[in-house]
């Protein structure tokens, strides 16, 4: 049987040398772990509008500077997620919390602390190294 492939698109927002990290709420699936904001992609929809859409619902802030750095694919126990990942350096609005996740700024210069999802580890030892 094959895994469902889930298309994701995830934003690492940059603030002086800091980039933002979301907590996923309880109740939710894979509730506590640590990830970038973002979310799947619809069907139809371009990766760079899903990136815009995402961050409207989850954190009330429109993209407005941002590029497209790498892709990669992680297996879960009953599904894969296929991430694009692209660096934020400039959007608009203040950043809320729509969805009841918390949120941190995390300095790539430092070891980090949180548990980040399994499928973003290699994205933050990349950004920390």
């Amino acid at each position: 049987m094959t895994k469902p492939v889930l298309e994701v698109v995830a934003g690492i927002v940059w603030s002086d040398g800091l980039y933002l990290a979301v907590r996923r709420p309880e109740g939710g699936p894979m509730a506590g772990w640590w990830e970038f904001p973002g979310g799947k992609v619809e069907q139809g929809e371009t990766r760079e509008r899903a990136l815009v859409r995402e961050f409207s619902e989850e954190l009330d802030v429109i993209p407005e500077e941002f590029s497209y750095w790498r892709d990669l694919r992680h297996d879960y126990d009953d599904f894969s997620v296929h991430l694009h990942f692209y660096h934020i350096t400039k959007y608009s609005g203040e950043l809320k919390s729509m969805e009841g996740q918390e949120m941190t700024w995390v300095d790539a210069r430092k070891p980090v602390s949180l548990d980040f999802l399994p499928a973003d580890i290699v994205i933050v030892e990349a950004l920390h190294s």
